[in-house]
């Protein structure tokens, strides 16, 4: 269980490519491995809860629950707000630890949505340290900063939650001897070397700032006033969490300070077990550790208050946040806008809970006065009818929820439909009040939050992974145990199947669970068996053409690309934009963003992550553009620089003036040595192409290298005809040649795409090319003029950048021997161009090795290419 994110939830910074990557088997039979452990846990976890609660009756649980005393309610309330006031604290000291300023006002909130959602949910994709990169991101602070930020949080949580366990262990060990068999002495020894250990890491704060790891990684040490006051941090935050519950609990079962070492454990226990949230793990240490000291249904009842105030309550509590910032008309702020967009992610959790809540409502009996009102007012069989389309509500959340995460506008009206319907059906149901609020407030919400979920797609497009699947079947697992403990007392018969009574809950329950359990395995064996769509096939003539039309009437001139014919293209429903890419090994990568209407962006980004996905690869985006970023934080992607692309504004641009003496003297020697530019248009290229390619076969002999794709354009007849193509000639010979790229309906950008020149090219043909070219588009009312991009440069030179940006500098300074990086960047200097990043968007972890070694593949025709020229 962890109040806190885990480590495993914790987003790690993009400094890791000096990391040797592992064996492909290693990686194919761990995520398995992973899912088998947590399915031994939930089985041995259910087992437990089993015998633990062998003599408890379900009513007895519910007859607590409502008998405890307001002002216990509000104390356990109270505390859950200082806990999570206090929380707040690890974001100010990580911050404080990296050198980044945020207002105070955006550090609460960040902390407040960020450990909301990591309590509640365990999915990786929902995590609280992708919640601090998108909101401290739009504070100003960098991503590596914000990662080494998150780092430190969860650091500060493992030695808080050790150092005040062991504190607690040294008060209370005569307990823990009794639960766990193991001499007190021995768990005071224990607890005083921990203490020790942790006295000693702050002395060394005091002494040093670095602190190097196994001989290899530098480990900046915080200063010891800081690590102090963390701990002073997390003791606040560990006794209020505890507390919450404490506070629960029937009076006088156990002293505070050893309940926060059980709590502890209990919390230590749910975050190895990898189940979300610790459901189960961490119920089964408080009953072990407590259940002798009170009845064992009062204990259970303060686990299930527990679970409903330190948990859901922020969520929801967040999500009306979240829905505020929404209806605002006036929150323009950075932050602001980046918090309205984790909206969609809230309310995907907060779906979720609803739909597990319908499904264990679905296996649960009515109280008493519920059944006298419904017997005097409602017809059985619209009792009988609630209860199913109740259950059958529930699971249908638990699938929409993924639709909600991608922003489907589908999975929108599906979920705000259920919702207002098992909303209204709550009440004949069972008149479950409590139900009918959650639903009522979830349907508000989804309705005030109808901008973010703009995406037009089918539901039945969606692929689920393997992971929901297996967390849908746990919760119905779950349901079957909550329906075996609710009835227990009622023996198993084949009559109650067909039992239809207002008191006949268990047959109802069965009936619930059984369509539920149907109706879940057919999905299952749908997703299992549905056909896969081969999205990585070559564009036809026809693709092609629909392409070219796009290409016409957008800005980019690389996107031209596309019309290489040697990548795969995916378009939007209404075919205005498209997504050109590749597929090496398990890396699908696109190249640049997605090509024609904007507004279509969102869309295509996420259907191109979801097919990635859905074949078991890796997507990526190469060369993207800064201003386009956002649409791939959103999509959960993170973000690596490339390099600089070029280009030269041409509006003021000309030969004259002394910014431009030594092209314009270039330019003047080159028409004294008889050079001649000439533009050749579409239709005359053909009568040209057998010179082009003696040019084109001269160059590639001298340079020793082979043709490029992907990213560059190659001498492929069928693309050379697409485009118009520059000239320079000497004495009617054509010595250099490049062909261009220009969309021709907004004319803002053009760009040399191949370029290639005879070995005795006088020289200085290629700057006589450019100018001439530059000129030539600045007559035509073009904007600028693409240079292409010259990758590694422009790396951070700080001595805190991460190892990413120090690969890009060392790539840059001596890689020649691979690509000649200094020598490309200098060319294009000498045109004073503006410079800008592109970046390669990806997932975390290793992903940005594998990704970047395959789209080397893709451009050089292979890894032994991308290793030569």
């Amino acid at each position: 269980m962890a109040h806190h994110s885990s480590p495993s939830q914790i987003e790690p910074a993009p400094d890791n490519l000096d990391v040797p990557a592992p064996k492909a088997t290693t990686w194919a039979w761990r995520p398995w491995l992973t899912v088998a452990i947590v399915l031994i846990l939930a089985a041995l976890v259910f087992k437990s809860l089993h015998t633990l609660l062998a003599n408890v009756h379900y009513r007895s649980i519910i007859h607590a629950v409502k008998n405890t005393p307001l002002s216990n309610l509000l104390l356990a309330v109270l505390a859950t707000a200082v806990s999570y006031l206090s929380l707040a604290g690890y974001d100010f000291s990580s911050l404080r630890y990296v050198g980044a300023k945020v207002k105070g006002s955006t550090i609460v909130l960040t902390s407040f949505i960020a450990y909301a959602l990591g309590n509640t949910v365990g999915l990786g994709i929902l995590t609280g340290g992708t919640v601090r990169m998108r909101l401290y991101t739009a504070s100003g602070v960098e991503a590596s900063q914000v990662a080494q930020a998150i780092a430190f949080n969860a650091s500060a949580f493992g030695l808080g939650m050790t150092t005040f366990g062991a504190i607690g262990l040294l008060w209370g060990a005569p307990q823990v001897e009794s639960l766990a068999h193991i001499p007190s002495e021995l768990l005071r020894i224990v607890a005083a070397a921990v203490l020790l250990g942790v006295a000693g890491f702050i002395a060394l704060c005091a002494l040093r700032r670095e602190l190097l790891l196994l001989g290899r990684w530098n480990l900046r040490l915080p200063e010891a006033g800081l690590a102090l006051r963390q701990l002073l941090i997390s003791a606040l935050d560990l006794s209020a969490a505890a507390a919450t519950l404490w506070f629960l609990l029937p009076s006088g079962v156990i002293d505070l300070p050893t309940f926060v070492a059980f709590y502890a454990i209990a919390m230590a226990l749910g975050v190895i077990s990898h189940v979300p949230g610790g459901v189960g793990v961490f119920e089964a240490v408080i009953l072990l550790a407590c259940g002798d000291h009170a009845p064992t249904s009062e204990i259970a009842a303060a686990l299930l208050l527990y679970r409903s105030i330190y948990f859901l309550l922020p969520l929801l509590v967040a999500t009306i946040l979240l829905a505020g910032f929404e209806a605002r008309s006036g929150a323009a702020a950075p932050v602001a806008r980046a918090a309205v967009k984790l909206s969609p992610w809230l309310l995907t959790a907060l779906t979720l809970v609803t739909g597990v809540m319908l499904l264990v409502s679905g296996v649960t009996p009515a109280t008493r006065h519920a059944e006298e009102l419904l017997r005097l007012h409602v017809p059985l069989f619209v009792v009988e009818a609630s209860h199913l389309i109740g259950s059958v509500a529930g699971l249908a959340m638990l699938f929409l929820a993924r639709g909600l995460l991608h922003r489907l506008d589908a999975a929108w009206w599906a979920s705000l439909v259920l919702t207002v319907i098992a909303g209204v059906l709550a009440l004949p149901k069972g008149i479950a009040i409590s139900e009918f609020v959650v639903l009522f407030l979830l349907a508000s919400l989804l309705v005030i939050s109808r901008k973010q979920f703009n995406r037009r797609s089918s539901l039945f497009s969606q692929s689920f992974e393997a992971g929901w699947l297996i967390a849908v079947a746990c919760v119905l697992a779950a349901c079957g145990w909550i329906l075996v403990f609710a009835y227990r007392d009622i023996d198993y018969a084949d009559r109650l199947w067909w039992q239809f009574a207002f008191d006949a809950y268990a047959p109802r329950s069965m009936r619930a669970l059984m369509v539920v359990a149907v109706m879940a395995l057919g999905i299952g064996l749908w997703q299992l068996f549905r056909r896969s769509e081969g999205f990585a096939e070559r564009p036809g003539e026809d693709e092609l053409q629909r392409a070219g039309e796009v290409l016409r009437k957008q800005p980019a001139a690389d996107a031209c690309l596309a019309l290489m014919g040697d990548k795969s293209l995916l378009f939007s429903s209404s075919g205005n934009a498209f997504i050109m890419f590749a597929k090496q090994k398990r890396s699908w990568v696109a190249l640049s963003d997605p090509v024609g209407d904007p507004r279509e962006w969102s869309e295509l980004i996420w259907r191109f992550i979801e097919m990635a996905d859905g074949h078991g690869g890796r997507p990526a985006f190469y060369k993207v553009r800064p201003q386009s970023l956002p649409l791939y934080l959103d999509a959960g992607l993170r973000v690596y620089k490339l390099g600089e692309e070029a280009h030269v504004p041409l509006e003021d641009f000309s030969l004259e003036g002394p910014r431009r003496a030594k092209l314009r003297h270039g330019v003047n020697r080159a028409e004294r040595e008889g050079l001649s530019f000439e533009l050749i248009e579409v239709a005359q290229v053909p009568a040209l192409l057998g010179e082009l390619k003696t040019v084109s076969d001269a160059w590639l002999n001298a340079q020793d290298t082979r043709e490029k794709s992907f990213s560059l354009g190659a001498f492929e007849e069928a693309y050379i005809l697409r485009q118009p193509v520059a000239i320079v000639r000497r004495q009617q010979q054509i010595v250099a040649f490049a062909t261009l790229m220009c969309p021709d309906v907004l004319r803002v950008e053009a760009a040399i795409d191949l370029m290639r020149q005879l070995p005795d090219a006088p020289p200085g043909t290629m700057d006589f090319l450019f100018a001439k070219l530059m000129l030539h588009f600045k007559e035509q009312g073009f904007q600028r003029f693409g240079l292409g991009m010259a990758p590694m440069s422009g790396m951070t030179t700080h001595q805190l950048a991460p190892r990413w940006h120090r690969f890009g500098r060392m790539l840059f300074q001596h890689g020649g021997r691979f690509y000649n990086f200094r020598g490309l960047r200098s060319f294009k200097d000498k045109f004073d161009p503006v410079w800008e990043a592109r970046y390669l968007v990806t997932k975390r972890g290793l992903a940005p090795l594998f990704t970047f070694t395959d789209t080397a593949a893709l451009i050089s025709g292979g890894i032994k290419g991308a290793m030569s020229k």
